[in-house]
Parts: C-alpha cells; structure tokens; sequence
C-alpha cells in the first residue's frame, strides 16, 4: 500500500477539527502565546534607547526568545497529547484499525499540530514587529530590524516546531497517560532552545556558519522525525493496551 497524502489530509483535517471542540487544545494555543508575547512587549516598550549597543542587542535577543518558546512548548504540549490523549478518549482505536498506514497517521497528526503552532507563532511574531514600529523608540526599532534577529526567528521557528512536534508524538505514542507525556515533551524539547539562547547571550560565539550548521541539523532531524517515530510505533500495543 502506497503512500497515500489523500488519507494523510484526513487524518489532518479530523484533527483540526477536532481541536475546536478540545478546552485544552483551545487554552493551550490561546494561553501560552498570550504569555510569552507579553514580556516581550513590556521589554520592548521600557527599554531605554540611550543603553549601550550591545546590552541593547542583548535586550531584543532576550525579547526575541522569549517568542521562540511558542515553536518549543505549544506543539510540544499538543503533540504530547495527540496518541495517548486520543487513547484515553476511546477516540484512537477506530482509527488504527482503519488500513492507514502508521507513516500517514503520523504525518496526518504531525502537520495537525504544525499548522496552528506556526499560524499562531508567525502571527505573534507580527504583532511584536507592529508593536515595534509604531511604539518602540526609533534606536530600539533599529536594534529588531537592523540585526540577524528577525531571520533567526523565521528561519528557527519552523525548525524547533518540528523537533517538538516529532519529540512530543514519539513521547505520546509510548506513554500511558497524559500529564507524564506533556512533561517529558517540554523537557524534551529544551535541548535545541537552549543552544540558541546561548547564541543569543553570546555563550557561544554566534556566527552565521553556525547558524547555517545548527538549522542543517534540526532540518535533518525533522525531515526524518516521522520515519524515526515510525520505528517505535507500535499499532498492537495502541489497540490492545498491552505493555511492551
């Protein structure tokens, strides 16, 4: 049986669905972007302009991280959901025993989590650039635009949301119960943040070769995510509640 991106839709679009009749996919998506735009902006708007360059840099690339957590935690908290949640609801059964293929039901999943987690995290990342054009003092403006900070949000965005995405179903499709799987994914997708906060505060000596090496990285990982979290994913044990 072939690939098949028709079922793949349809495991996407179930899961959309689904979500709106979901509080805690609602609150997740609502609640966290809410709070990490809010320091940012509050960051940004009293912010003296008069600092020196450099802890000026330093101020916006904290602010800029602070929006990095959306890609990390939002779809990590949502992915970690997406087996074990669906199980507990009774809801995941009669999907496994459909003739899906497991690689479609989870890309089907993965691209479910994915389209809200950008949609959200790119449309914050608007509104703190509006904010800082219409707001911000002229030097604070000229600190966001004028560096690589920008880039480094649309270019890591995607890429830390699908190493959380990937990370979190791996997590969910092996554990039993829920708030144990949404821990192990927060945790989980940590390690590649933490490298970029030390690029940020110059930890690690930032450099574009770096940047480059460390977006090749996570863009290998993600593109092979769904055949890793394939490998571990066992459709028997899902069914029958048997442990392995």
């Amino acid at each position: 049986m072939s690939f098949s991106r028709r079922r793949v839709a349809a495991i996407t679009v179930k899961e959309l669905q689904d979500y709106r009749h979901n509080r805690f996919v609602i609150g997740t998506m609502a609640f966290l972007p809410v709070l990490f735009i809010a320091l940012p902006i509050v960051q940004l708007l009293i912010t003296p302009a008069v600092e020196a360059s450099s802890k000026l840099d330093a101020r916006v690339g904290l602010s800029l991280l602070y929006m990095l957590l959306i890609p990390a935690f939002v779809p990590s908290t949502l992915a970690a959901y997406s087996v074990v949640g669906e199980r507990e609801q009774g809801t995941l059964e009669p999907v496994l025993i459909t003739p899906i293929r497991r690689e479609e039901f989870l890309v089907g999943k993965a691209l479910a989590v994915a389209v809200p987690t950008l949609t959200i995290a790119y449309a914050i990342f608007g509104v703190f650039l509006v904010v800082a054009k219409l707001f911000a003092h002229p030097g604070i403006e000229s600190a966001i635009f004028a560096g690589t900070h920008v880039l480094v949000q649309l270019l890591f965005t995607p890429l830390l949301a699908g190493w959380s995405i990937w990370v979190g179903i791996a997590i969910s499709a092996r554990s039993s119960d829920i708030r144990a799987a949404q821990q192990l994914s927060i945790f989980a997708s940590l390690p590649p943040l933490a490298i970029i906060a030390l690029m940020q505060f110059k930890v690690i000596t930032p450099s574009t070769g770096l940047a480059i090496a460390l977006a090749a990285a996570l863009l290998i990982v993600d593109a092979l995510g769904w055949r890793a979290v394939a490998a571990i994913f066992d459709r028997e044990r899902l069914i029958t509640g048997a442990r392995r």
